[in-house]
C-alpha cells in the first residue's frame, strides 16, 4: 500500500510538471488573430473569464478556458477595462500582461488655435475614435457634466493642443483634459503677468487673449497687438475688432464684414460697446496668452494688417489713416483698426 501511494503521488506530481510544462509553452507561442489585428472592448468589472470571452469573439485564437487557466496559474489575473488592439502573433502571456497593465489602445485628437467652441465640438463628436457623449446636450448641460457650472458660456475654456485618449473613451473624457490645461496655462501666466494691466481676473485676460488670437497668425505681432488693445482698456477707447463681431454674428457671417454688420449691435460687438466683450471669442493658444499678459510696444493705438499678414502700428490717428492709404497701395487690402 506503500508502494502505491508513492507510485501515485509520483505520477501526480509528473502530470503535474508535465501540466506546467505545457502550460507555460503554451504561454509562449504566438496566437493567431482574425484579419491580422483586431480591437475589442473589456468592459469596467469583466473578470478574466468574460475578457477571455470577449477576446475569442473578437476573433483572437485563444481559448477562453486555456487564457482563464493560464491567468490563474501565472497570477496575472487583474482586469483593466478599456478599449485594446491586438495584433497577430502575440502570446499569450503577453496578452495577459497587456489586459493587466491596461496597455489600451489610443487615439489623438488635435484642438486647434483660433477654432471657436462649435468646431472644437463638431471635431470631437465626429472623431471614429471618441464615443459622442456630448450629442445632444445643451452648453449648461455640457459645463454641468464637466463641473464648469460657474461658467456661463463654453467658449475659450479650453486649451488648443493635441490630446490623447483611450479609444472608445467620451468627447467629454477630452474636454476635461483640455479644460485642465487651459486652467494650469492660465493660472501660470496670470501669476507672471505684467504690472498694472487693465484686467481684473484671469477670465478677462483669455477673453482677452483670445481677440488676439483671432487678430493675427504672426507670432511677432501678437504682444504688440495686445499693447493697442490694453491701451485702448486704459484711455476707455472701444477695441474696434472685426472677429469680435464676426463671433457675434454667428451663423449669419457669410464671409464679408459690411458697415452694416459693424453697426448692429450684440453683446460681441466692439464697434458699438466698450470694454472686453463678455466670453472670448475663440479657443486661444499659450502665445496668445502670453502676448495678453505681456504686451509690447509702448503707446501704439492704432494698427492696421497690411500684406502677407503683417501689422502696421501707429500712435495716433493721423499716422495710421497713412499707414492705411499706403497699405492700400498693396495688393491685398488693408484691415482697419
Amino acid at each position: 500500500m506503500k508502494k502505491f501511494v508513492c507510485w501515485l503521488v509520483f505520477l501526480l506530481l509528473l502530470l503535474a510538471g508535465a501540466v506546467t510544462g505545457i502550460g507555460w509553452w503554451y504561454s509562449g507561442q504566438p496566437l493567431k488573430v482574425a484579419k491580422g489585428a483586431v480591437e475589442f472592448t473589456v468592459p469596467r468589472g469583466a473578470s478574466m473569464r468574460q475578457a477571455a470571452d470577449t477576446m475569442a469573439k473578437a476573433g483572437v485564437r485563444a481559448h477562453p478556458l486555456l487564457l482563464t487557466w493560464l491567468a490563474r496559474a501565472s497570477g496575472h489575473t487583474k482586469v483593466r477595462a478599456g478599449s485594446y488592439e491586438v495584433k497577430a502573433g502575440i502570446t499569450p502571456l503577453e496578452l495577459l500582461l497587456k489586459i493587466e497593465r491596461g496597455d489600451v489602445a489610443h487615439g489623438t485628437v488635435l484642438l486647434v488655435e483660433g477654432w471657436t467652441f462649435r468646431q472644437a465640438r463638431a471635431v470631437l463628436e465626429k472623431h471614429p475614435d471618441l464615443q459622442a457623449d456630448t450629442v445632444g446636450l445643451s452648453d449648461d448641460e455640457l459645463l454641468a457634466r464637466l463641473g464648469l457650472d460657474e461658467h456661463k458660456h463654453p467658449e475659450g475654456l479650453f486649451f488648443p493642443d493635441t490630446y490623447v485618449f483611450d479609444r472608445r473613451a467620451g468627447a467629454l473624457s477630452v474636454l476635461t483634459q483640455a479644460n485642465q490645461r487651459m486652467e494650469k496655462q492660465l493660472a501660470q501666466e496670470w501669476a507672471t503677468r505684467d504690472a498694472n494691466l487693465p484686467l481684473k481676473s484671469p477670465y478677462e485676460a483669455l477673453i482677452l487673449a483670445s481677440i488676439v488670437e483671432k487678430e493675427t497668425g504672426r507670432e511677432e505681432d501678437r504682444p504688440h497687438i495686445a499693447n493697442v488693445f490694453i491701451n485702448r482698456l486704459r484711455v476707455g477707447m472701444r477695441l474696434q475688432t472685426d472677429p469680435s463681431v464676426i463671433y457675434g454674428m454667428g451663423e449669419k457671417f457669410d464671409g464679408n464684414l459690411r458697415r452694416v454688420d459693424l453697426d448692429a449691435d450684440t453683446p460681441w460687438n466692439t464697434y458699438t460697446r466698450a470694454g472686453l466683450t463678455p466670453t472670448p471669442i475663440a479657443l486661444p493658444g499659450l502665445k496668445s496668452l502670453r502676448a495678453a499678459l505681456h504686451p509690447e510696444g509702448g503707446d501704439m493705438l492704432y494698427f492696421v494688417a497690411c500684406g502677407e499678414g503683417r501689422s502696421v502700428f501707429s500712435r495716433t490717428l493721423n499716422e495710421h489713416n497713412r499707414a492705411v492709404t499706403r497699405c492700400q497701395r498693396s495688393p491685398r487690402a488693408a484691415k482697419k483698426k
